[in-house]
């Protein structure tokens, strides 16, 4: 359910950071790693969404019985920085409380109150005044305004999605995995950007694994330097 005007103005303020891209395999998990790890003073909470299709449960990601609205949302927190899952990996670049929450395909909306919840109780009984968040997730934007959206990009990936293709409008800066030329006008017809995006919006090359580019660094800082302004 939806929160009332009322319990809108009593919900924490966060500043949340949301790295998105447009396919899987692409570093996404690995740039949210970069940013905590150059930021170990924000104190993150991390995490990362996930949809499943049709057909299979939230609770253990795997085909299942139950009925469509059942099961539809899962959350769990990591505990364990050395499992090797993605918000396991969270936790090992620095974070300081890394979740995993899952939901149906289309039922983002009925997670949220859970993602709610369960970011209020981490905060308020583990570390007070917390309020730094980063996610690994598209379909976040859809609820809320980030105070920072990263979208990656990888020109060997010819998946699309056309959720990630509308959002790219709304990034503050796109990280492009590859060469830069990869993006020029030689490029596979699929990964042809408009011009007007190109021009308008930031964009860094990083291969996945290097550096923190300096430009995302600058963007960052501002963001953590700035009040949370952003409820769930």
């Amino acid at each position: 359910m939806a929160p009332n005007e009322k319990e809108k103005d009593a919900l924490t303020r966060w500043r949340i950071i949301v790295v998105g891209g447009h396919t899987r395999s692409i570093g996404k998990t690995q740039l949210v790693c970069d940013i905590i790890a150059a930021f170990p003073g924000a104190n993150w909470i991390a995490g990362k969404i996930t949809q499943y299709g049709h057909g299979i449960c939230a609770q253990n990601g795997a085909n299942c019985d139950c009925a469509p609205n059942e099961h539809i949302c899962a959350l769990d927190w990591e505990l364990d920085a050395d499992t090797g899952t993605d918000s396991a990996r969270f936790l090992a670049a620095g974070a300081r409380r890394s979740f995993w929450l899952r939901t149906k395909q289309g039922f983002l909306a009925e997670g949220l109150p859970l993602l709610r919840a369960a970011l209020e109780q981490a905060r308020t009984t583990s570390y007070g005044a917390l309020t730094s968040l980063i996610v690994e997730s598209n379909s976040l934007l859809q609820f809320l305004k980030p105070s920072l959206y990263f979208a990656v990009i990888d020109p060997a990936k010819e998946d699309f999605k056309d959720s990630a293709r509308a959002a790219l409008g709304r990034a503050d800066a796109l990280v492009l995995r590859g060469s830069p030329d990869a993006f020029s006008a030689t490029a596979p017809a699929w990964m042809k950007l408009p011009l007007r995006l190109l021009r308008e919006k930031p964009s860094v090359s990083q291969e996945e694994g290097g550096p923190l580019p300096q430009p995302l660094r600058v963007l960052v800082e501002r963001a953590l330097e700035s009040p949370g302004t952003v409820s769930i």
